[in-house]
């Protein structure tokens, strides 16, 4: 079992392209099931400001192609905007 501390020191990147992602922040978790559900992931490199906070990226559980000991890769959607948030 890996603990959300260990997870957030990996930086997901897409495995397509090389782009990097940033590093997780939180998790969407299924109440009922107690399953992860995405990872949420700050917009590398965004600030948020008092009224705006940082824009912010859902990695899927089903995009994850695998988590290496420094790393997580992930399959980029078919559309670049796929991982924002709405």
């Amino acid at each position: 079992m890996i603990k959300l501390s260990e997870l957030q020191l990996k930086e997901i990147i897409v495995v397509n392209s090389g782009k990097r992602l940033g590093y997780i922040f939180d998790l969407e978790i299924d109440p009922d099931r107690g399953f992860i559900i995405a990872l949420i992931v700050a917009e590398r490199g965004a600030k948020g400001t008092m009224f705006k906070k940082t824009e912010e990226r859902l990695i899927y559980w089903e995009q994850i192609a695998t988590i290496g000991s420094d790393v997580i890769l992930v399959n980029d959607g078919q559309n670049p905007n796929d991982f924002l948030r709405n």
